[in-house]
């Protein structure tokens, strides 16, 4: 059996109708540059037959690269009527909303629905973040839960996660608590009134 490892994502995208980039992480495993140069070419070969995920090196290491690689795919798929391409040994799937696209990048020998389950999760729990409204405003004002939701989807090309509804929780701002006292000089003043209204009670009643 060949194929078995848990790194199974190159990057994870979102960009805007211009192709510009509003979210972009690339992923390589953390291994992957110590076994490089630390195993003999044999031992590279045996892997990269097996499970060549492992020791890739990420093909996309500089800003250059990554801003080139997605620019060419969005050309590739701002038409598209699909929503998965073959591009550059790469599976590409995509999903469009408005005036953002979100991608995933894998490799080429990858479960497409294990990457389609990924997209459609952390789209959905982004969906839930903005409130329905996925659009590059609505990203931008809440880009920190937007990127806590994608680190809860994906770590080191490595899939955490795929229901929406579980991810959105883990990084969806806490509700006040309404049972908090807040403490104020009306809240004070409230306490030495009934505290003044009970004395006075206990002195009618001669208790004092």
């Amino acid at each position: 059996m060949s194929n078995l490892t848990l790194y199974t994502t190159t990057a994870v995208l979102v960009l805007d109708s211009d192709g510009n980039r509003i979210i972009a992480k690339y992923y390589q495993p953390p291994h992957a540059s110590n076994f490089l140069s630390s195993s003999t070419p044999a031992q590279q070969a045996a892997l990269l037959n097996s499970t060549p995920q492992l020791i890739s090196k990420n093909p996309f290491s500089t800003f250059k690269e990554q801003r080139a690689f997605e620019k060419s795919i969005f050309e590739k798929t701002r038409r598209a009527t699909g929503d998965i391409i073959l591009y550059d040994s790469h599976l590409v799937l995509f999903k469009s909303s408005l005036d953002v696209i979100f991608y995933v990048v894998a490799p080429s020998a990858e479960n497409e629905l294990m990457l389609s389950g990924l997209l459609s999760a952390f789209y959905d729990a982004t969906s839930m973040l903005v409130r329905h409204q996925v659009e590059k405003r609505a990203i931008l004002e809440n880009l920190d839960l937007v990127t806590l939701a994608l680190d809860e989807t994906v770590d080191d090309g490595i899939i955490l996660e795929t229901d929406s509804t579980t991810i959105a929780s883990r990084v969806s701002r806490p509700r006040p608590d309404v049972t908090e006292i807040q403490i104020n000089e009306q809240t004070i003043m409230s306490a030495y009134s009934s505290l003044k209204e009970r004395v006075a009670q206990r002195i009618l009643q001669g208790g004092l």
